[in-house]
């Protein structure tokens, strides 16, 4: 918790870093080939959904991908195929295909009744005895994230990928988060915690 505060206290102290603009519209051409997985609008069903998604994040995930193609795994964030489809990419590549799938309009999805209580519950405030931080000090009472600190749009998610990420940083298969804090709280979660939020931030939008 205490790492969590400062963090967002340094946050809130520093001027924004100025970020090279991406371009949608060459984005849209140059996003040719993940448009194979994530289909036009990014929203295809067995991968994350990029559709909305802020685009300070989308470059962080691609240079952490080609981060650790080139580390051979000691570094970033790792993952075979989307390491090899950003390992040719320029950075200006990166901003505008970022810009692209940004502008697009993320699709609602929604929250079996039985979750929203105590997803809700969680979300908003986490579990004090057991040092759970709730997600809103991050990612927002909506789960919109914040564009300059990157942290990451999670609502209307697919309910798998929230599933499948909360499970990676608990087990430290996925270590790109910013000073560990992902790990943190993830590594507090239960299995039932992460069913019960997985499913209730589909429908948070």
């Amino acid at each position: 918790m205490k790492k969590l505060t400062l963090v967002l206290i340094l946050l809130a102290g520093v001027a924004s870093p100025v970020w090279a603009k991406g371009d949608a519209v060459a984005g849209e051409q140059k996003a040719a080939s993940c448009k194979a997985c994530h289909n036009d609008q990014g929203e295809a069903l067995a991968y994350p959904k990029l559709e909305g998604q802020h685009a300070g994040y989308l470059v962080k995930q691609l240079k952490d991908f080609q981060a650790a193609m080139k580390s051979g795994g000691a570094e970033g964030r790792n993952n075979a195929i989307m390491g090899g489809m950003a390992m040719p990419l320029s950075e200006q590549d990166m901003e505008d295909i970022a810009a692209y799938f940004s502008a697009q309009p993320m699709s609602p999805n929604t929250t079996a009744p039985e979750y929203v209580e105590a997803g809700q519950k969680l979300f908003m405030g986490g579990d004090i005895e057991r040092g759970i931080a709730a997600c809103t000090a991050c990612h927002g009472p909506r789960g919109v994230g914040h564009s300059l600190a990157r942290f990451p749009r999670i609502s209307s998610q697919y309910a798998s990928y929230i599933e499948n990420q909360l499970k990676a940083f608990r087990s430290g298969e996925r270590a790109n988060d910013l000073n560990g804090m992902m790990r943190d709280v993830a590594a507090k979660l239960s299995d039932d915690d992460i069913e019960i939020l997985s499913q209730y931030l589909g429908g948070l939008h």
